[in-house]
């Protein structure tokens, strides 16, 4: 099986890489090639869809490591859209989930960095007495 990548932006700021087929041991390096390109062009802010990929091995899940660590060297981030139980396993089992943010569909990660960062003042407010920031504690 072959690997198909076709990439477009889908907002600003946001690159989108398709991926079809098949990462493996003789494919990954294309798709290797294509997020480094994209971060050496200056896209940093990347969502690869993993809908069509029907085999994923570890030098696959080294590919996207290093993609997201790229990405990250230059304040980005690297998402992923998967919804293949078979596939959603695989970051599961080695802890990967906890290291990518994952979407059902490339809208709802256009739309998870779409919303404001919003802080309340209240957030840093704390009910320790002792702490510098305290309402009432001594100024330093």
């Amino acid at each position: 099986m072959d690997l198909m990548l076709n990439e477009y932006s889908a907002a600003p700021d946001r690159t989108v890489v398709e991926v079809g087929g098949e990462i493996d041991v003789y494919t990954a390096p294309r798709l290797r090639e294509t997020l480094v390109n994209l971060v050496d062009a200056g896209n940093y802010r990347l969502i690869v869809d993993m809908e069509g990929v029907e085999f994923l091995d570890s030098t696959g899940l080294g590919v996207l490591v290093g993609g997201l660590k790229r990405v990250r060297a230059h304040d980005g981030g690297l998402d992923l859209v998967c919804t293949q139980g078979r596939i959603l396993r695989i970051f599961r089992i080695t802890g990967l989930s906890k290291v990518f943010n994952i979407f059902d569909s490339v809208e709802e990660a256009l739309a998870s960095h779409a919303k404001p960062d919003i802080r309340l003042a209240e957030d840093n407010v704390t009910d320790d007495p002792k702490a510098p920031d305290a309402p009432g504690a001594p100024a330093g």
